[in-house]
């Protein structure tokens, strides 16, 4: 990549937080979403380069929100290159006996919110011939017991195929990276495991995605740390 334009939501911590960081780090440009402006504001400071860093409070799960900042992204860079669905969030209960209350959130932020970025963004993507990366999960390609979330990260999956048949026709990428344990926040309040891995290696990951030459469509990359048996 040289210079591009990349729009990545949930990206005040954990893997999102990674990839902006890697990103200006290499000289790009990058908009970041978050729900929280505190959070929000304490990533923009700790990162700097508020040349070429844009911060944006914004709901992934909420259209309005997700529409205005991908036109605030546009308008202040000139273009969108590539966009990350990276917001989402685990309730870290089952269906069998977890409390449906905080389901809704979870289903929405990481069902709805690839969908409506996808939309927003991939007018912008043909016209740069860009890319569209969906954050997924190894969740999406084993099922566990009672779990809500990785049938929603099944829906990711589905929906990575679902965009690429929409969007290879188009002259726009899309790219599925499935993260198996993370050492982030995202596990807060259920314990991180052992031998997870950073972030690191995902947002390299994002990144190998979003290098890839013209006419080359990446579209699965699957990164587990070693000793995650599933």
């Amino acid at each position: 990549m040289t210079g591009k334009t990349v729009l990545i939501t949930g990206a005040t911590s954990g893997i999102g937080a990674h990839t902006a960081r890697l990103l200006i780090d290499r000289g790009h440009r990058v908009a970041v979403t978050g729900r929280n402006e505190t959070r929000l504001k304490a990533f923009l400071d700790e990162a700097g380069h508020p040349d070429r860093l844009l911060g944006l409070v914004a709901d992934a799960a909420d259209w309005h929100a997700t529409e205005s900042a991908v036109t605030r992204t546009v308008e202040r860079f000139g273009g969108l290159d590539a966009a990350v669905a990276n917001a989402g969030f685990m309730s870290g209960d089952s269906i069998g006996d977890g409390d449906p209350a905080l389901w809704p959130p979870m289903v929405l932020t990481n069902v709805l919110g690839p969908a409506l970025l996808a939309h927003a963004t991939l007018p912008h993507l043909e016209a740069t011939g860009g890319r569209l990366v969906l954050i997924g999960s190894v969740a999406g390609l084993k099922n566990s017991p009672g779990n809500l979330y990785s049938a929603t990260k099944w829906a990711t999956t589905g929906l990575a195929e679902n965009l690429r048949l929409h969007a290879t026709t188009r002259g726009v990428g899309v790219t599925l990276v499935n993260p198996g344990m993370i050492d982030t926040p995202f596990w807060q309040g259920t314990g991180v495991p052992p031998f997870a891995l950073p972030p690191q290696p995902v947002a390299e990951a994002v990144c190998l995605a979003l290098d890839q030459p013209a006419g080359v469509d990446l579209n699965t990359l699957t990164i587990r740390p070693m000793g995650q048996p599933a």
